[in-house]
């Protein structure tokens, strides 16, 4: 089982209108610490629904071509929802620094899911390199994560 991101793939972003101004902040900042990115929408606030851009986030990392993906909607929950719904996607919900590294050590996540109306942009962005710079532990957590 893997036990960190594969830097020679793409990263997979998207985002409801609701999440919308942190897609595209978390966009600027993860390109500049040299990751590629796939920006699945969408490309505006105008409303939307979560779902167009959810499945396609955890298509592109159930089919291998995102080494992880990163969504954002109001609360987080409907794009986390929309996620898991896939074979293979492991997306956490996240609102703090805590729960972004444990996703990974403990839970091999591989879809960080943001609220932009419950975190600032400044925890957005922190999780988001903790979620992508953590590893998976394996051991013990890999026979739970085995059994999703």
């Amino acid at each position: 089982m893997q036990t960190k991101f594969d830097r020679s793939l793409p990263l997979a972003l998207g985002s409801d209108h609701a999440g919308f101004e942190y897609k595209e902040a978390l966009k600027a900042v993860l390109a500049a610490e040299g990751w590629s990115i796939e920006d699945m929408g969408t490309h505006s606030a105008a409303s939307t629904d979560y779902p167009d851009y959810a499945h396609p986030v955890a298509q592109m990392v159930e089919d291998g071509k995102a080494a992880a993906g990163i969504l954002v909607c109001g609360s987080g929950n409907g794009v986390c929802m929309t996620a898991n719904k896939h074979r293979g996607i492991r997306a956490a919900l996240c609102w703090n620094e805590e729960l972004a590294a444990l996703a990974r050590q403990h839970n091999n996540a591989n879809v960080l899911c943001l609220p932009e109306r419950f975190v600032s942009l400044e925890l957005a962005k922190k999780m988001a390199g903790i979620f992508l710079s953590t590893e998976f532990e394996g051991g013990r957590h890999e026979r739970r994560v085995e059994k999703i």
